[in-house]
């Protein structure tokens, strides 16, 4: 009996301790583990959401920007069209004011798809805060094909204006708008539109008095700048116009009584 009770209770220990030594572990390794788990989850978890958060926002931002217009420093009258007077086989012009409407200093660029053909007076310059500008362009019209209207002949030569913000009054090369491509803005491209000389109308009327106007300062800028006052002769020395002359009159007059004596 003492035999089989002591057994028993062996038994009994290890059935219990069976029973009891999963629980145990379970306790002591994957509660640990799991806690481990939840807290790397967790503590990870906020820095994956911020950083998809801030990719997310840089995206949208570059979408919006995408979306969003051009901001343009330049106004152009006509805004998107070149008016030239069909006249095959001739050189034909065209005008277009150009304005500054921007607060800085602006530099602006004509480019052709056909410069063997086109060409810009002035192919480019500075323009101050609401300075304006009247631009000839010259293009060769050439004849119609055959079975073509003369006035619907469309053309296929386009014109672009960039403009590039420079920080003040400069002189103006172009190879500015190489020097600092990544900040030239494309204002506008025009494209041509043949008006017919013989029939009147408000685009032709209009473009007649922009090149009268485009002649009239052409002509003006190539006078020489008028002599005004005084003039200053070495460091200092202002000669009075009006003595000069006088002196020269006396100085004649004494040479022609030496003369006549």
């Amino acid at each position: 009996m003492g035999m089989k009770t002591e057994q028993k209770s062996s038994a009994d220990g290890k059935v219990w301790g069976f029973f009891k030594l999963p629980f145990r572990q379970t306790g002591n390794t994957t509660t640990p583990s799991s806690s481990l788990a939840l807290n790397l989850h967790g503590e990870s978890q906020p820095h994956i959401e911020g950083s998809n958060r801030h990719a997310s926002a840089n995206s949208v931002s570059f979408v919006a920007k995408s979306l969003l217009p051009t901001r343009r420093r330049l106004k152009l009258d006509p805004a998107n069209k070149l008016y030239f007077p069909y006249e095959p086989g001739k050189q034909a012009r065209s005008a277009v004011r150009i304005k500054n409407t921007s607060k800085s200093y602006t530099a602006f660029k004509f480019q052709t798809t056909s410069p063997k053909s086109c060409f810009m007076r002035p192919p480019g310059a500075i323009l101050a805060p609401g300075e304006s500008i009247i631009a000839t362009v010259f293009k060769f019209v050439e004849p119609p094909e055959i079975n073509e209207k003369p006035v619907d002949q469309k053309s296929k030569v386009k014109f672009k204006i960039m403009s590039l913000k420079v920080k003040g009054p400069m002189d103006y090369i172009s190879e500015l708008f190489d020097d600092l491509k990544d900040q030239v803005a494309i204002e506008q491209i025009l494209r041509v539109v043949f008006l017919d000389p013989l029939h009147p109308c408000p685009a032709l009327e209009k473009l007649n008095h922009q090149l009268a106007d485009a002649d009239a300062d052409f002509e003006a800028h190539k006078k020489p700048p008028e002599d005004a006052g005084p003039r200053i002769i070495g460091e200092g020395l202002v000669i009075d116009e009006w003595k000069e002359r006088r002196e020269r009159y006396l100085a004649r007059q004494q040479v022609e009584g030496v003369d006549s004596v």
